[in-house]
């Protein structure tokens, strides 16, 4: 739970306020100026309108140029930020033939494997000239390749896993599968700051939905043992199901989920456990195989396993993994199966190249040195950013480290100062996050060397004091400490 200084709210709220007072009366004068327009409507409602469309305009607008940067290269340690100019405030963003060589903080390369790959690569062009780039075809239809098969039973054995199915896209996979697992008379008990995935998926179903305080297993026990007293809304029968969904590397916080106790309090209630593995699997753990490696659980007690070819892969798509009875029954019954085109063959190959590489079967110890790097990087950057007294979310071991910067007007600055400094970053605002909780979110990759951190942390420390970002004092350098004890002795 974020605690925010009272005057940093403050602040905040009155800035939020200030942008909407403001847009408000801009929009007022601009009713007034376009009352003699002739209107085109045509009896149509206006297809944008409301609070959405104001937001768009009056703040989104604004910083606009600070999101969907083009790059024009591999979103390796380093990447080419195409530059961007704005001749109507911000309304539209051209191109231009101008690029910036970039420190990549943003991209989700946690192990490296984005850029081009000594064993990944050349297999990869293979199945290319193979099997083309694309299937064109549902699984069920002639979708289905040799590659596709390998893939699966690489993942279920990569994540301890009886069975496995792969989809084309990561998001698709919580959203499409959710509602296929859990229907109308079933419970889904939710963090409440899951993905915005999960959350639809949840929705879709159809399933009666709570929520629990995040990464919070005492009210998660409240919440099961109430509603299960209760039972159904109106008729207070027995659920016909309960799962309980949690993610392992919570993406915008970067916290490590509180999985030993959240299983224990599933078995207890005999409710499911669905673990979306989305932002851990691959990156964390000593032979990367996620949280539950990490904190010490057992797989078999984790009964919905799901996660994401997009972060520590390199490549596209998701994965369900689970008993083979769970896996056939979504064969036969998952829109993503039956209906979407197939993941690509050599987007399929480079997958299981990477788990290759990080279990050691391409011949080499780089997959172990990768994690190794990873773990070392996202430690020590985590470690420096505290002592120079940023706000940092997240858990030690994780790759994604919140930076928080609260007030609307140092979401753009910092994004801004930082690119100019050719440091590329990511920030976060409403409504991917609560109004008062805006954040640059840094991801570490396996890829960055210790001289790339040591330059990132320059311009952030730099930046932070420029933007005043640095909510804590910062603790003082050795260098300072052994002048402060020489003056006392």
């Amino acid at each position: 739970m974020i605690t925010i200084p009272y005057l940093t709210a403050l602040t905040t709220y009155f800035s939020y306020g200030l942008l909407f007072a403001f847009g408000q009366f801009r929009d007022f004068f601009r009713k007034i100026f376009d009352w003699w327009r002739p209107r085109n409507l045509q009896g149509y409602a206006p297809i944008c309108l409301g609070l959405e469309d104001f937001y768009i305009r009056r703040l989104y607008h604004r910083i606009q140029d600070c999101f969907g940067r083009p790059i024009c290269s591999p979103p390796d340690a380093w990447f080419d930020v195409v530059e961007r100019v704005s001749n109507d405030n911000n309304k539209t963003l051209k191109r231009t033939t101008k690029v910036s060589r970039c420190l990549n903080l943003g991209s989700y390369n946690y192990l490296g494997f984005a850029a081009s790959d000594e064993y990944c690569t050349p297999r990869v062009i293979e199945s290319l000239k193979k099997f083309s780039a694309s299937t064109c075809s549902a699984r069920v239809d002639g979708g289905t390749t040799s590659i596709h098969t390998e893939l699966e039973e690489c993942v279920a054995n990569f994540v301890g896993k009886p069975a496995a199915i792969v989809t084309g896209m990561g998001y698709v996979t919580n959203s499409a599968i959710l509602p296929v697992l859990i229907g109308k008379g079933g419970l889904i008990i939710s963090d409440s700051l899951n993905h915005n995935s999960i959350v639809n998926g949840a929705r879709g179903s159809g399933a009666t939905i709570r929520v629990f305080q995040h990464n919070t297993p005492s009210h998660l026990e409240k919440v099961l043992r109430e509603h299960i007293a209760e039972g159904q809304p109106r008729t207070h029968r027995p659920w016909k199901k309960i799962v309980v969904i949690v993610e392992g590397i919570y993406s915008m916080e970067g916290e490590l989920c509180q999985l030993p106790e959240i299983v224990a309090i599933c078995k207890k209630y005999k409710a499911y456990v669905y673990l979306d593995e989305a932002h851990s699997i691959g990156a964390v753990g000593k032979t990367g195989r996620g949280v539950c490696e990490l904190l010490g659980v057992d797989t078999a007690d984790v009964d919905i396993m799901m996660g994401t070819f997009t972060k520590s892969f390199g490549s596209c798509g998701g994965y369900i993994a689970g008993s083979k009875e769970l896996i056939e029954f979504l064969k036969y019954t998952c829109p993503a199966h039956l209906y979407a085109t197939s993941i690509s063959p050599p987007a399929a190959q480079q997958i299981i190249s990477a788990i290759k590489v990080i279990l050691g079967e391409d011949g080499s110890s780089r997959g172990a040195q990768k994690l190794a790097r990873i773990r070392e990087n996202s430690n020590f950057f985590r470690s420096e950013l505290q002592k120079m007294g940023f706000e940092v979310l997240g858990d030690n071991d994780s790759p994604v480290m919140p930076i928080m910067l609260y007030n609307p007007a140092k979401i753009p600055a910092f994004s801004r100062e930082c690119l100019k400094q050719n440091v590329a970053v990511v920030i976060v605002g409403f409504p991917a996050t609560p109004l008062l909780l805006a954040r640059a979110r840094i991801c570490i990759s396996a890829a960055h060397s210790r001289e790339d951190l040591n330059k990132a942390l320059e311009v952030i420390s730099r930046v932070g004091d420029l933007v005043g970002i640095k909510y804590f004092p910062a603790e003082p350098k050795k260098q300072q400490l052994e002048e402060n004890r020489v003056k006392l002795e």
